[in-house]
């Protein structure tokens, strides 16, 4: 008898461990995401038709002048695509969100570098 309980309770730790180590699919609201947000002297401004602007006050690029792209977050995943001056798109780059709250908006790229912006309205 003992070894049976043995056996069970060896098998619900299994288990539990084994459940623990799927991935959880994160859904982040993407209305949050619209609106300017700032890093430092970096820009970016998501519309929510899935446009956007970044620019960067530190190599006097005002919002006016800000590079275009678009966007769309699907479950965790931010892509933007950078319109070219010349007319075309861009190398698409991908992030994974981590945070996304009203005010706060951090993600990271697959080099392990991580960003982090404050919503400025």
């Amino acid at each position: 008898m003992k070894r049976l309980m043995y056996y069970m309770f060896a098998l619900v730790v299994i288990a539990s461990v084994a459940v623990s180590c799927l991935p959880v699919e994160t859904n982040f609201d993407e209305t949050l995401l619209t609106g300017k947000w700032q890093s430092g002297t970096v820009f970016y401004k998501y519309n929510s038709d899935g446009t956007g602007g970044t620019w960067d006050t530190a190599d006097q690029v005002t919002e006016a002048e800000a590079q275009g792209f678009t966007w769309t977050l699907d479950q965790a995943t931010l892509t933007h695509i950078h319109i070219m001056v010349t007319g075309g798109a861009g190398v698409p780059k991908v992030y994974t969100v981590t945070k996304l709250t009203s005010t706060t908006l951090e993600y990271n790229d697959d080099f392990g570098k991580t960003y982090s912006f404050s919503k400025v309205n």
